[in-house]
């Protein structure tokens, strides 16, 4: 039966259970004197090491290697983990600060754009060249989310909705990058679906990686907007409201 909850609730529930799950390791990180900001760097070297595992499959691997993109795959999710775990450390060790939050944020963005740097020198290498302009679109459309996010609260509005948030980010590039490895196994890298009866291609495994990437371009700049539209709704709603 389809949930009646509004998409935000149901988020925030399924975040609150997760936290549920991860607390127990926050206590215990918290514990051995993990700061908030230690595990914000933390986060950060792992996806250095995300960008590192694509340029070595740039150089390294040919066009039908897969495996480059699986385990970048699975150490993307890792790092997504720590990118949750800082705010509960901060939280549940009662060591929220502004500063903190503002570094948060801003080594947050440093982490998504080394990703996708390691995302499109790892395309380029291979060939895959709309794939690799689709990437580097996701990724200014991953930035203006945050930073619409950013601007519209440093005006005094709240600015939080719209599909494609970092979590959301995070999760799709993750599985389709390990998904994209595994099915490389079984059906091999270089496998390709033709049109019947046309030399035009319709399908190749690495598809599977690139089309949610596809996605990510146009899904993510839609949220900016949409967020740049709900702004502006706030902001007229509080100059009338301070007008009377």
């Amino acid at each position: 039966m389809e949930s009646t909850l509004p998409k935000s609730t149901t988020r925030d529930a399924l975040q609150q259970g997760l936290y549920k799950i991860i607390n127990p390791f926050v206590k215990f990180i918290i514990s051995l004197g993990f700061t908030p900001n230690t595990v914000t760097i933390t986060g950060f070297l792992l996806n250095m090491g995300v960008a590192v595992i694509f340029i070595l499959g740039g150089e390294k691997g040919n066009r039908g290697d897969l495996s480059y993109v699986g385990w970048a795959g699975f150490l993307i999710l890792f790092a997504g983990l720590f990118d949750m775990l800082d705010g509960q450390v901060a939280r549940i060790g009662k060591m929220t600060s502004p500063y903190g939050a503002l570094f948060d944020s801003v080594v947050d963005r440093y982490s998504e754009l080394i990703m996708f740097l390691g995302i499109c020198y790892y395309l380029v290498a291979h060939h895959y060249f709309l794939s690799s302009l689709l990437a580097f679109v996701a990724m200014i459309g991953s930035m203006m989310v945050s930073y619409t996010r950013a601007r519209a609260e440093g005006l005094g509005v709240e600015c939080k909705g719209g599909l494609m948030q970092r979590p959301e980010r995070v999760v799709l590039i993750g599985l389709s990058s390990i998904l994209c490895g595994v099915l490389a196994t079984w059906i091999g890298g270089n496998y390709r679906v033709m049109f019947p009866g046309t030399q035009v291609q319709v399908f190749e495994t690495m598809s599977v990686f690139t089309f949610p990437l596809a996605v990510l371009a146009v899904m993510t700049n839609i949220t900016a907007f949409n967020r740049l539209l709900d702004a502006k709704k706030a902001l007229e709603a509080k100059e009338n409201l301070l007008g009377k």
